[in-house]
């Protein structure tokens, strides 16, 4: 998350995981929501680079960051089911 400062981090990771919580039908609280969107923001980042796709500003952030968060409640929610 270049250029957009930890405040701005922290907001993004947190509708990111907002998003991607509602998205997926789970129920977590606020810093869950944040720590999943960051890390999000993380997964998005890298599949999007090695995707070669490339993303700007605030928007762009907040894309990669949700679908980084979903891909990464899809894999802990079917870790979880099969266990």
């Amino acid at each position: 998350m270049a250029g957009v400062g930890f405040f701005g981090m922290l907001l993004i990771g947190f509708l990111a995981g907002y998003i991607a919580e509602r998205s997926m039908n789970r129920n977590h609280g606020l810093l869950t929501n944040i720590l999943v969107g960051v890390a999000g923001s993380f997964v998005g980042g890298t599949l999007a680079g090695l995707l070669g796709i490339t993303y700007y500003g605030f928007l762009g952030n907040l894309v990669v960051a949700t679908l980084g968060a979903i891909v990464i409640l899809w894999f802990f929610g079917k870790k979880s089911a099969s266990t």
